[in-house]
């Protein structure tokens, strides 16, 4: 078991997290440079301002030619990461990144932060960006699912191939879920939990609704495994088949559209495969989110630990 307890969720502000985790990556490699589209503070790229100001570009409020220069950089050589709030970079800036930056698979990053349902609202939140950009050839999309990660998954984008989207959080009363370090691989799934009577499968900050659904069920004597399934794209195909196949039963919880997220996803792997097994999806139904705090909007919408624990006791 690598996470934290078994019982406990620890909740950290995770804004720091993403300012250390760039300026970290920027010492790294030399070639790495990082833009943002006035949003500086917001996605937090200020420490590696300070740091590495001669690396640094601030484009302005222009998200489509924040993705043209970066294609420029990338094929002179540097790692651009670009920073910005998830539906203005995978919406607005949509085609330039997959023309000018997928098409020629060029080492370009998006960072997109407010991924999910987020106080600011619907209008600055990332509802469909992740299965947008799933649909992207050569693309890969991933998605740390607490702090601990967030280093990690920077440090792995560094020595990966091909245009990259990592998305983020609201930045805030995000978990701190692991208890041990533990080796993150893009692609390959962590199994952070075993268990043999269903399998919760998550990405993202949401992920601490599946664990505590799991301690509570453990509670009732029904053992649920968790797959931290942080890259949607390459999803670990491996890892979800031989989770159908020892319990039966999955249950998907993203932060994320229903349409063409992780729930599609594992639903696809499971069908190519012509694997039998009960799967209920649970995310953001076919709505654009209220204002509100986020806690009480996943239960609003049908996918907080309630819903998990009432899905996981359905199938049984």
């Amino acid at each position: 078991m690598k996470l934290k307890g078994p019982y406990d969720v620890i909740y950290a502000n995770s804004r720091p997290y993403w300012h250390d985790a760039l300026e970290y990556i920027g010492g790294l490699d030399k070639n790495i440079v990082a833009l943002t589209a006035d949003l500086s503070r917001s996605v937090a790229t200020e420490k590696f301002r300070k740091a590495y100001p001669d690396r640094f570009f601030n484009v302005g409020i222009a998200e489509q030619n924040m993705i043209g220069l970066a294609a420029g950089l990338a094929l002179n050589g540097k790692i651009p990461y670009c920073c910005s709030f998830a539906p203005f970079l995978t919406m607005r800036a949509l085609e330039q990144f997959r023309t000018d930056v997928c098409y020629m698979n060029l080492n370009v990053r998006m960072i997109g932060g407010y991924g999910g349902i987020v106080a600011a609202g619907p209008t600055h939140a990332g509802l469909e960006d992740a299965g947008i950009i799933r649909g992207i050839a050569n693309a890969t999309v991933v998605c740390p699912s607490d702090v601990s990660m967030v280093k990690k998954m920077y440090e792995a984008s560094v020595r990966y191939e091909g245009p990259m989207y990592i998305r983020m959080w609201q930045g805030s009363k995000e978990s701190d879920l692991y208890d041990e370090d533990y080796t993150l691989e893009i692609g390959k799934a962590i199994e952070a939990r075993e268990g043999g009577d269903a399998t919760i499968i998550s990405f993202g900050a949401i992920m601490r609704e599946a664990v505590v659904a799991s301690n509570s069920l453990a509670e009732e004597g029904i053992r649920t495994g968790i797959l931290d399934m942080h890259t949607l794209k390459p999803i670990d195909k491996e890892a979800i088949l031989k989770a159908a196949k020892r319990t039966g039963r999955i249950v998907t919880l993203e932060d994320h559209s229903l349409f063409n997220g992780l729930g599609s996803a594992v639903a696809e792997v499971l069908m190519d495969a012509g694997v039998s097994c009960r799967l209920k999806r649970l995310g953001i139904p076919d709505v654009y989110p209220v204002y509100g705090d986020n806690q009480k909007l996943f239960a609003k919408y049908g996918y907080d630990s309630g819903a998990i624990i009432a899905a996981v006791k359905d199938m049984l």
